[in-house]
């Protein structure tokens, strides 16, 4: 049985469905504050904050770890919310599969960079993140290598496209489908070359695959296209019409992954492109 927590959510929920196209047996955790219930429908599961979860590993395989908080703008305002959820949660459900040795796959962030030195990012790029979400992430990969486990884990640039849900919404690109007023995009002053942020933007199908082929494996991948696009050309494509406001907290300028790694190490590679995260085929 492989254990998979966030399993409701929306890049848990994707592998959930290809774990069980390939025929495996899966257990999902899910506290349900930000996943989806339909998404657990014949799907064995338990209900519960993973800090308080009880669960019985005489016969788990495997953990797909997703279950966090991913907003970073609420993280700098609530720094201590997402220590508790993202890293001491994630430290004490983890601990048992730690200990028995089992293969673990860590959803991790780009955010751990923080402003890079250059791009694109490689995994031995300096890591200083940012903002508390990112630093979150970060403890846990450490604390994971520290105790020699048995882990993959995957730092995402921006996971877009499919059946993409959160609640509340606040990633870029479903809000931009879905506006029907001029779009606020956030900082138009750095260091970029139209000034908005510059992101690699990856598709949940091609992201949720990466995760079965690094399931039993130990290192660190960056997972991205290697393809960089400013927030202004997003829109642009996207044919929305745009106004510009003041920065954020916590956003760097420029993330684009080297992803050469993965499939070098266990023969990932993007297939879809941003067009097919817009429906623009």
């Amino acid at each position: 049985m492989l254990v998979v927590t966030g399993g409701a959510g929306y890049i848990g929920s994707v592998v959930v469905r290809l774990l069980r196209d390939a025929g495996r047996e899966v257990f999902v955790v899910d506290d349900l504050r930000t996943g989806h219930r339909d998404a657990l429908e014949g799907v064995p599961h338990l209900v519960a904050d993973i800090m308080d979860a009880v669960l019985d590993w005489t016969n788990v395989e495997g953990v797909f770890h997703f279950a966090a908080l991913i907003q970073v703008e609420e993280s700098v305002r609530e720094p201590a919310l997402y220590r508790r959820n993202n890293c001491e949660a994630a430290k004490r459900f983890l601990a048992p599969a730690v200990e028995r040795g089992l293969p673990i796959v860590f959803s991790s962030t780009a955010a751990v960079y923080g402003e890079p030195e250059s791009t694109p990012i490689a995994e031995d790029h300096p890591t200083r993140p940012l903002n508390p979400y990112g630093e979150a992430k970060l403890e846990v990969e450490r604390w994971l290598r520290e105790r020699g486990a048995r882990a993959a884990i995957l730092r995402y640039f921006n996971a877009a496209g499919g059946n993409e849900r959160h609640r509340p919404e606040t990633h870029l690109i479903p809000r931009l489908l879905a506006a029907t007023e001029p779009f606020v995009i956030y900082g138009s002053d750095y260091p970029t070359r139209d000034g908005t942020c510059v992101r690699d933007f990856i598709h949940v199908e091609d992201l949720a695959r990466a995760h079965l082929l690094a399931l039993g494996k130990a290192g660190t991948w960056n997972l991205g296209t290697g393809r960089g696009t400013t927030v202004r050309e997003v829109v642009e494509r996207s044919g929305k019409a745009y106004r510009l406001a003041p920065r954020r907290p916590g956003d760097a300028a420029e993330l684009v992954a080297d992803a050469s790694r993965a499939k070098r190490e266990f023969g990932w590679e993007p297939r879809l492109t941003l067009d097919d995260i817009l429906g623009r085929r």
